[in-house]
C-alpha cells in the first residue's frame, strides 16, 4: 500500500551532556575497526503514545533531556571519531554531542500500520532526515536521532549511528538508559563499561592457531538490474513447519535461527539461480559477550559481535537436506571460542588492514531479536516496531515483531534483484507447505 504525507521538521541541533564531562580521547578496540563496522546504521520505532488530551508534554522534549543525561555516563557518545597509525580508530572526547531532530507528520500511526510497519518503510527518508553534515564516519556526529510526532499522539523516533561506536545490544543499552530516563529513574540501571582494550591485537611471533578468512580489497556490486527490497515475516506456525522438514533429532533440538537461517540460505541461493560449482557462504553474526574467557564487564557496549562463516557450494547445498544445513550452521556455532574471537576476529582483521569480506555469493545474517530493540520503552509503552530499518543485497536481519495474530514472530528484511526476489517468494511458500524431509 503506497502512502505518502508531509513531514515539517525544525532546524537540527546539537545535545550535548547535560554535565561536564572528561576531555580524554578513548581507543576503539580492533574488532570496532573492522571495515564492516566502518558505516552508518539506521534503525527505527514506531511508538503508539496517548491521545493528545492525556499525552502529557511532547515526547521530543522529554527524550531530548533524557538524552542530555544518558550522556554524562556514555560521554564518547558525544565526540567525534577520528583515524590515526594504522587505520587505529579513537573517539576524542569533545562532549560536542549528538545531532537531534524533532518533527511533526501529518499522519497516523494506523496509516502506517495498514501500510506495513516492515521495511521499507513509507517516507523512510523523511522520518530519519540526513542532516548535512552528519554522514561521515570522522569528525561528525555519532548518532543522528529525530522525533517525529504524529497526528494521533503517537511517535517515530529514527536513529542512524556509527556502527564503530557500538553493536546492536550497546545501542540498546545505551537507549534503554535514554528511555529510563525519560521515564523519570534517577540514573540508567546498567553502568556503561568501555573496556575496548580486552580486545586489542596480541603481540605475539608465534604462528597464528586458524587459517586466514577470506577477503577482498573492494566489495563488489550487486547483480545488475533493479534491486528491491521487501520484509517476510515468520510466525510460530510458520517455523513450525519448517522445522517439520527436519530429521525427529534436530526437529526437536534446533533453535529458530538455526531453522530459519538455514532455511532462508538455501531459499535465496536457489532464487539467485547460481551456477552449480560455485562456492557459497553463509555468514552469521554471533555475540561473544557470554563467551567463556572473553572476560568482558557486564555494561559493554562496544562491538561484541563477530561473523562466523559456513562454507559450502551451490550443488551440494541444494542438493542435501535441510537437516544438512542445520548440521553446518551447528557445527559453526561450537566454534566461537575465546580463542576464534581473538585470533581470528581481533588478531587476522588487523593483520589484513581490516579488509572487506567478499560479497560474492554470500548472505550474512545478524539475529537482532535478543538485542531488545522491541523492549524499549520512553514512558509511552513499548514500540509497534522496533529495529533495522534497511537492509542491502547480501546483508539481512532478524527482527522481534508481532504478526497479524498477535503472535511473537521474526521478520527479514532482504535485498535481491527483482527476478530473484519473485523466485524467493516462491521458495519461502513452498517452505511453509513441505512436511518431509
Amino acid at each position: 500500500m503506497a502512502l505518502t504525507f508531509t513531514v515539517r521538521r525544525r532546524d537540527p541541533e546539537l545535545v550535548g551532556p547535560a554535565e561536564p564531562t572528561p576531555r580524554e580521547t578513548k581507543r576503539l578496540s580492533d574488532i570496532d575497526g573492522v571495515e564492516g563496522f566502518r558505516v552508518q546504521t539506521p534503525c527505527m520505532f514506531f511508538f503508539r503514545g496517548l491521545p493528545r488530551a492525556d499525552a502529557g508534554p511532547p515526547p521530543a522534549g522529554v527524550i531530548r533531556r533524557a538524552l542530555a543525561e544518558a550522556l554524562v555516563p556514555y560521554y564518547p557518545l558525544a565526540g567525534r571519531l577520528r583515524e590515526v597509525e594504522a587505520r587505529k580508530l579513537v573517539v576524542d572526547c569533545t562532549g560536542e554531542g549528538v545531532m537531534f531532530v524533532e518533527a511533526d507528520a501529518d499522519v497516523r500511526l494506523v496509516e502506517l500500520e495498514a501500510a506495513g510497519l516492515r521495511p521499507p518503510f513509507p517516507c523512510a527518508g523523511q522520518l530519519l532526515f540526513d542532516v548535512q553534515g552528519s554522514g561521515g564516519l570522522f569528525n561528525c556526529p555519532l548518532m543522528l536521532i529525530q522525533v517525529t510526532r504524529l497526528l494521533c499522539g503517537g511517535f517515530v523516533l529514527a536513529l542512524r549511528r556509527n556502527h564503530t561506536i557500538c553493536d546492536a545490544i550497546g545501542l540498546v543499552q545505551f537507549l534503554s538508559a535514554v528511555a529510563g530516563l525519560a521515564r523519570g529513574l534517577p540514573a540508567p540501571t546498567v553502568s556503561p563499561a568501555w573496556s575496548r582494550e580486552l580486545l586489542e591485537v596480541r603481540c605475539s611471533s608465534s604462528p597464528l592457531p586458524r587459517p586466514e578468512p577470506d577477503a577482498v580489497r573492494q566489495p563488489p556490486p550487486p547483480p545488475p538490474g533493479v534491486t528491491v527490497l521487501r520484509t517476510f515475516t515468520f510466525g510460530p506456525a510458520d517455523v513450525g513447519a519448517i522445522r517439520s522438514g527436519l530429521p525427529p533429532g534436530l526437529r526437536d533440538t534446533a533453535t529458530s535461527f538455526e531453522v530459519l537461517t538455514s532455511a532462508l540460505w538455501r531459499a535465496r541461493t536457489a532464487a539467485l539461480e547460481l551456477p552449480a560449482n560455485k562456492d557459497v557462504r553463509l555468514v552469521f553474526i554471533a555475540n561473544f559477550r557470554g563467551v567463556p574467557g572473553v572476560g568482558l564487564p557486564a555494561g559493554y557496549y562496544g562491538n561484541a559481535c563477530v561473523p562466523v562463516p559456513v562454507r559450502t557450494t551451490v550443488e551440494a547445498l541444494l542438493a542435501g537436506s535441510l537437516g544438512d544445513t542445520v548440521e553446518l550452521v551447528r557445527e559453526a556455532k561450537a566454534t566461537v571460542t575465546a580463542e576464534y574471537v581473538r585470533s581470528v576476529a581481533v588478531d587476522l582483521g588487523v593483520l589484513r588492514r581490516r579488509p572487506y569480506k567478499g560479497m560474492a555469493n554470500v548472505f550474512i545474517v545478524s539475529d537482532c531479536r535478543r538485542a531488545g530493540f522491541h523492549c524499549v520503552d520512553f514512558g509511552w509503552g513499548v514500540p509497534v516496531y522496533g529495529g533495522p530499518s534497511s537492509a542491502v543485497f547480501g546483508v539481512s536481519f532478524l527482527v522481534a515483531v508481532r504478526n497479524g495474530d498477535g503472535e511473537n514472530a521474526a521478520a527479514l528484511p532482504i535485498v535481491l534483484p527483482r527476478p530473484a526476489m519473485d523466485r524467493f517468494a516462491v521458495e519461502v511458500e513452498r517452505l511453509l507447505k513441505e512436511h518431509t524431509f
